[in-house]
């Protein structure tokens, strides 16, 4: 079966003003539309048309550069939807006790977040990840992603500039000062956590 454009989780008015809705309808519905669109085509016919979207891209992981670029973006865009909420949302207890110990508290994490996402070189992806039963910040760089890494990815903030040149233009560090400090869902980083294994793109 193709893979499946996810729907926001959210009125595309959600995010505003951090993210605005004109931001947020191209890089969903063009940008993510577009990834899938190859990924599709790319596995048509071969043995990897029924398989799991995380399956094609562990598949395609150092053996076809373009199947995995596209399944990589694919899944990392359906992450990052889920990443980002309309409204304050709070971390688990199990949570905000590994980010303590791991970060000193929730207001180091995001500097640290903050940190690494203005200082990545170019395109690529900010991740908060478990693995071991320790918390880590992990960047990825243009279309890598951590669906097949080893570690459980909490959440993940975009840092291609399409995800924030219409409303910041290549003004990262406000962007990413706008969604950290007001629109990380840590209910779903909580879920992530607490699941213990790496989230499945929606079949």
């Amino acid at each position: 079966m193709p893979f499946k454009l996810t729907p926001l989780p959210y009125p595309d008015t959600a995010l505003v003003p951090a993210i605005s809705a004109e931001t947020l309808s191209y890089h969903h519905g063009k940008h993510h539309q577009a990834y899938l669109d190859k990924t599709n085509a790319a596995i048509e016919g071969t043995d990897h048309a029924d398989a799991s979207l995380e399956d094609v891209i562990a598949a395609a992981r150092g053996s076809n550069k373009g199947l995995f670029n596209n399944a990589a973006q694919s899944y990392n865009h359906g992450f990052y939807w889920h990443s980002l909420a309309p409204e304050a949302t709070s971390a688990s207890d199990e949570l905000t006790s590994m980010i303590d110990t791991a970060f000193g508290s929730v207001d180091e994490l995001k500097s640290k977040l903050a940190e690494r996402g203005a200082g990545h070189f170019a395109s690529g992806w900010v991740w908060l990840a478990e693995k071991d039963g320790t918390l880590s910040v992990e960047d990825t760089h243009d279309g890598d992603t951590l669906a097949d890494s080893g570690f459980n990815p909490l959440l993940v903030i975009d840092l291609w500039e399409h995800a924030y040149y219409l409303d910041h233009q290549n003004k990262r560090p406000a962007y990413l000062e706008a969604v950290i400090n007001q629109k990380l869902n840590w209910a779903f980083a909580s879920e992530n956590l607490a699941r213990g294994t790496t989230w499945k793109y929606p079949d």
